[in-house]
């Protein structure tokens, strides 16, 4: 025992020292010095000992708990610094799971642990819990903890991204709060976050619906028509097959050489599943004694943009990252899925080769000549990069390429923000505690011969998984890993986590500029990546802002959403998503659209035949009352009214001006309405209210029909 305390005391002594050393050399020994480490320094790991002796554990212990003593002498805590020399006998090295920092020049050896970024961290020890030389850094190393409970398909890449970032996953779920939540399906797999992070939106999945998507974009389309041509022309089924038959019965009639093709998409399809095409209205499958199911009918893309004779599209992953403010990253590696047979353009004969005309994987991979390919240029699943570097070969402008993608894209989530936070404040009210969201869209997207863009489907779940089934033997599946696949969602999920990371992201202000030139052009950057603060030796980030930082290209189209904050001030109840009649009739009288040609009665007329004809299109609805599209319907029909011999942007913009200028003038007379709203629209000078001309309703007008290549193709 004796000579184990004058061992101690030896030690004892040798870490006084030490102390009196560091604090000499602290000034010239930057915190900086350790990560990222100079060329000075020198690691000196140590691995654990396979086998010990028992003397040897019985010292280790002894030693352990003289540490606790040595490490505060005279009231003071010593920074866990050991000497060079190692105190162990027969030549044995202590047993240390951490590497040490050996600073040439001196005697002394840094403990300290490894950070994600494979630097070394220093664990210097306070009495305030603070690093003597990181500080405020030790607090952000902590490890974000991600619930992937719910998370079914993508969980392999996840779990992969979750490795990657050292952060600590929760498969089976957590009692307590957890950062971030990984759902599967929606936002409601988990009814009880109230904090945290969810990579749900309330309402996504219905709003990506193929109806409500093309409602949408047709409202966008009614406003500026030349900008969102890159959705084909579409048809609502059952409630306008009349129009459909009419319009392409008269369309038959005038040209009769004209032959166009449809494709066919239920409403909640999904994986190629239930879509066919047809060249006359009368093709509709209808199953005898049943009306027609719900979907949408669209026109056929019959000249697409062609490789090794095969059609194919591309499936971009694209992260919304908040709604207020608006934020959009596009992944810059994106996946495009060939079809398996060659391309012809439509006729009687071809229309059922599901192989020749749907790019869905989910289809073409029970074709006989699907090929599953480790390289990432070949095979029936490619890199989109692959197939721009091939374009680029013959010439193609790729930045062009891409600005046009980029612009879809934005302008498409523009379409649906309005809807998106309706749904997000029914289920998360303001002022009731609730977590944030994010959430991965998959935007299905096809080239034209001409290299235009055209949007076929967003997707609420894109598929995550980085393996496929593969038969192995006759009759015999298993699932491989897919090298492609892994290259690219296990990026687009990692760097969608590191954007999300709480302890890492950034306030980011929305520029308040309004307009913007439409013909401003998007400068494509190549090799410019986000700094994010992020671990150094993680990849660069393959997400590309491209939201807020266009704001200005794109700003001028965010009309409906100005729309939409009208009507979030009007909803009388915390959780609801429709108008009652109270709250429209308070919605015209604040606003001051009535008078006496415009009476309070013929506003219930107007409230009531919208709300009815909006409440057969929505069979399914549970709730009563006016919901934003029919509130959208007839903010254009009062726009009409009182603005004639316009167009129809220019008289919503107007009125637009009338109305957000009566309630900002209401707001500073009266109290606000307790309900907050999602968006500053911009403030207007109110306009003299006009006398209505008629009181008779009206309702939108179709555009007419306008049949060319640019019609649409499948999912």
């Amino acid at each position: 025992m004796s000579d184990h305390y004058e061992r101690v005391k030896i030690e004892l002594q040798q870490m006084k020292e030490v102390e009196n050393e560091a604090a000499a050399d602290e000034e010239q020994l930057p915190p900086a010095s350790v990560s990222p480490i100079p060329a000075d320094v020198s690691f000196t790991a140590r691995r654990d000992l396979s086998k010990s002796s028992i003397n040897g554990r019985s010292r280790s212990k002894s030693r352990s708990k003289a540490d606790g003593r040595e490490r505060q002498v005279n009231g003071k805590q010593l920074p866990y610094l050991t000497p060079q020399k190692s105190d162990y006998s027969q030549g044995q090295s202590r047993v240390s799971d951490e590497p040490n920092l050996h600073i040439k020049g001196t005697a002394k050896l840094l403990k300290g642990k490894t950070a994600a970024n494979g630097h070394v961290e220093s664990c210097q020890r306070q009495t305030d819990g603070k690093c003597e030389h990181h500080g405020k850094e030790a607090k952000k190393r902590r490890a974000v903890t991600v619930d992937t409970s719910k998370a079914k398909t993508s969980l392999e890449a996840l779990k992969m991204s979750i490795r990657q970032l050292k952060w600590k996953e929760f498969p089976m779920g957590r009692r307590t709060a957890c950062d971030i939540y990984w759902h599967g399906v929606s936002f409601h797999d988990n009814e009880n976050i109230i904090s945290g992070q969810v990579n749900k939106f309330p309402g996504m999945i219905e709003m990506l619906r193929k109806i409500n998507l093309s409602r949408a974009v047709r409202t966008m389309q009614e406003l500026f028509p030349e900008e969102y041509n890159f959705y084909p022309r579409s048809w609502i089924l059952p409630e306008e097959y009349q129009l459909f038959s009419t319009q392409i019965r008269l369309l038959k009639d005038n040209d009769s050489t004209l032959k166009p093709t449809f494709i066919v998409k239920p409403d909640s399809g999904s994986q190629g599943d239930g879509i066919y095409l047809i060249r006359d209205p009368a093709d509709l499958r209808v199953i005898s004694g049943s009306p027609i199911k719900q979907s949408v009918v669209q026109e056929y893309i019959q000249k697409p943009l062609l490789i090794d004779k095969l059609k194919f599209d591309i499936r971009l992953y694209v992260l919304v990252r908040s709604l207020e403010p608006l934020e959009i990253y596009i992944a810059k590696e994106g996946l495009s899925r060939f079809c398996t047979e060659p391309y012809q353009e439509p006729s009687q004969k071809n229309l059922s080769h599901v192989f020749m005309h749907l790019t869905n994987y989910s289809l073409n991979v029970h074709s006989g000549n699907f090929v599953h390919s480790d390289s990432c240029s070949t095979g029936s699943k490619r890199t989109f990069s692959s197939v721009l570097y091939r374009l680029a070969s013959k010439g193609v402008d790729i930045k062009k390429v891409w600005s046009d993608i980029i612009a879809l894209v934005i302008k498409t989530v523009i379409a649906l923000e309005p809807e998106l936070k309706v749904y997000y404040q029914a289920d998360i009210p303001p002022g009731k505690p609730g977590p944030t969201c994010f959430q991965i869209l998959g935007f299905d997207i096809l080239l034209m011969k001409n290299l235009k863009p055209v949007l076929l489907e967003v997707n609420a779940n894109p598929s995550m998984r980085i393996e496929h089934e593969q038969e192995v033997s006759p009759g015999v599946f298993e699932y491989v890993p897919s090298p492609v696949d892994e290259e690219v969602k296990v990026g687009v999920i990692r760097d969608t986590l590191r954007l999300m990371d709480p302890t890492q992201r950034k306030q980011h202000v929305t520029s308040s500029t309004g307009g913007g030139s439409p013909e401003a052009a998007i400068v494509v950057e190549t090799g410019s990546d986000e700094k994010e603060g992020l671990a150094d030796s993680l990849p660069s980030l393959c997400l590309k802002q491209v939201f807020p930082k266009y704001t200005k290209q794109f700003n001028y189209l965010r009309v409906v959403e100005r729309i939409a904050t009208i009507f979030l001030r009007f909803l009388g109840v915390k959780g609801t998503m429709r108008l009652g009649p109270t709250s429209f009739r308070t919605f015209i009288r604040n606003c001051k659209l009535s008078n006496s040609s415009f009476s309070m009665a013929s506003v219930d007329i107007l409230y009531i035949d919208i709300t009815r004809r909006w409440a057969g299109m929505l069979p399914d609805s549970r709730e009563a009352g006016m919901c934003l599209q029919a509130f959208i319907e007839a903010f254009f029909y009062l726009a009409a009214r009182r603005f004639k011999a316009l167009l129809l942007r220019e008289q919503v913009l107007l009125l637009l001006e009338v109305c957000e200028g009566a309630l900002e003038g209401q707001s500073h007379s009266e109290k606000p309405r307790p309900h907050r709203s999602h968006t500053n629209p911009a403030s207007s000078q109110s306009s003299a209210p006009t006398t209505f001309s008629s009181p008779a309703l009206t309702r939108r007008r179709h555009r007419p029909m306008q049949l060319s290549a640019k019609a649409n193709t499948e999912n």
